[in-house]
């Protein structure tokens, strides 16, 4: 549908012809981000509005629909300059020549004894500019002075918990078996259904502080929060195609691998020490002086064909750099720096006759002052959907629970990510209240603390799961949970499901004081 005679450039905005999850067709509205020429035929890259980048795209003229064709919005003929109206648009050498003049004269200024700034350390990195949302707080139970609601209590099904507050820091829960009609069942509000996280959208039930303050993103690291705008060259995926082992991956975002490389059809990478290669031919050269058949670092655990091996940041550098490098291709929502040292690798891997195959990984700080038990998570695509990502989580809450602590995981979340997060909390925390049992005909008790200190899940996510599944009322000056059978037959019917556990007898895990290690 495009009309040659119009040129289409960047930034401009068109309806493009694409299939939905039912192989149907539809025309959403889309975003060209660039534009090239291969014989005499055009191509062009386009993002569609409110959709994830993984799904961006070289797209064939055929495919716009032109009537409906946006043009960028030109800018503003005098814009604002300092707050005063301008007379000429400001442009790249102004703004150059302005930067320059600002630091011959902030050098100035110190040579004068005025206090300046301090600059930033200046890391070597490779910067990705994505766009990233600060995380919403969960808003905090009522207080006591909201109206009781009499009617909730009566209407309980199955069972039912109160959290009434001791103190600020402790809240009281107690579970309730009664039997009271099944009738009144549907005055119990059903599960919400999980909602879909769209492109630049918030990450909600995500918080940082115990006081509803976001804590500002790590910027240092591995992987860490970019909080910078996007560029032309990080919103577009530079590697068509990544062969590991059996697999070929399809990338979903950028991720900067050497410039030559990103025109091959094709990136190899060794599946054992992820070291990336422009041709089959150089792997198999490499494949035969690579003695690697398991990620190196020390196995801490091992069931059935499942292992995860420890890799310190510092120790494996180059195999910890190639690891950040292929997960950046899955991951949109962090940066990837080359400072790994104050890192651990937690990867997991399948075995078989020919070596421990990756799976996924998980990496977390070596001394963390948020409380964060993981940085970055992902399971690669070939493994997705089959219960790997509960048990990276599972996993990293294991260590914590050896290491007598709580964690959470770093935010913001990717959508995939707090999908799995919001369901490994909503299954752990609904096993340990289900398993209450009452003594003496009283109500069993447990507080968020000892939830807390159970699963090692940090207390403001034990907290926002509640809220998330939606089983807090409130009643006579206490806070009830009731579990509905909705909420109670879709959990057994999860858990089911969930095959893949992690067994604590196999974990050979000590943990380390960091602390005492100067740079680790």
């Amino acid at each position: 549908m495009a009309d040659h005679s119009v040129e289409i450039t960047e930034g401009c905005r068109l309806p493009v012809l694409r299939k939905n999850q039912e192989n149907e067709n539809e025309w959403p509205l889309a975003e060209i981000l660039s534009v090239k020429d291969i014989s005499g035929k055009k191509l062009y890259y386009v993002h569609y509005i409110d959709f994830n980048k993984r799904l961006d795209e070289w797209v064939t003229p055929d495919r716009l629909d032109i009537k409906k064709l946006q043009f960028p919005k030109k800018e503003a003929k005098t814009p604002m300059k300092n707050g005063l109206p301008g007379s000429h648009p400001s442009s790249p050498e102004r703004d150059v020549k302005k930067s320059l003049d600002l630091h011959v004269q902030s050098a100035s200024a110190t040579s004068r004894g005025k206090t300046l700034p301090t600059p930033k350390r200046k890391v070597e990195s490779v910067s990705l500019a994505t766009q990233v949302t600060a995380a919403t707080p969960v808003p905090s139970l009522p207080g006591s002075a909201e109206a009781s609601q009499p009617s909730v209590y009566p209407a309980m099904r199955d069972s039912s918990f109160s959290i009434k507050s001791r103190d600020e820091h402790e809240p009281l829960i107690s579970l309730t078996t009664n039997g009271t009609s099944s009738i009144q069942r549907h005055l119990i509000p059903p599960q919400p259904g999980r909602k879909r996280k769209s492109c630049g959208g918030t990450d909600e039930d995500s918080q940082d502080s115990s006081d509803g303050i976001p804590s500002a993103p790590r910027m240092t690291g591995s992987l860490v929060s970019d909080r910078s705008h996007d560029d032309i060259v990080t919103r577009m995926k530079n590697i068509d195609c990544i062969e590991l082992g059996r697999h070929r991956l399809k990338p979903w975002y950028f991720s900067p691998y050497p410039q030559e490389l990103t025109s091959l059809p094709i990136l190899y990478l060794c599946e054992f020490c992820l070291k990336y290669l422009k041709s089959l031919k150089c792997l198999q050269r490499h494949l035969t002086k690579c003695n690697l058949r398991h990620p190196p670092g020390n196995e801490i655990y091992r069931k059935g064909t499942i292992s995860f091996f420890e890799i310190d940041g510092r120790k494996n550098k180059a195999y910890s750099q190639n690891l950040c490098l292929l997960a950046k291709c899955f991951l949109d929502h962090k940066t990837l720096y080359y400072d790994t040292d104050p890192f651990l690798f937690y990867v997991m891997t399948e075995y078989d006759s020919k070596g421990f195959h990756i799976v996924g990984y998980f990496s977390k700080e070596k001394e963390s002052t948020e409380d964060y038990n993981v940085a970055c998570i992902l399971t690669l695509p070939p493994y997705q959907r089959r219960g790997y990502g509960k048990l990276l989580i599972e996993f990293s809450y294991e260590l914590s629970k050896v290491e007598g602590k709580t964690g959470t995981p770093e935010k913001p979340l990717s959508d995939l990510g707090l999908l799995s997060y919001r369901s490994y909390w909503s299954q752990t925390i609904l096993e340990i209240l289900m398993d209450l049992k009452s003594e003496n005909g009283e109500r069993p008790q447990i507080t968020i603390n000892e939830i807390s200190e159970i699963t090692s899940v940090k207390k403001e996510d034990v907290i926002s799961t509640l809220q998330y599944l939606n089983l807090i009322n409130y009643y006579k000056g206490q806070y009830i949970l009731t579990l509905s059978e909705d909420i109670v037959e879709g959990h057994e019917r999860a858990m089911q499901k969930r095959h893949l556990r992690i067994d604590p007898k196999c974990l050979h895990f000590t943990p380390k004081d960091w602390s005492k290690r100067g740079k680790w």
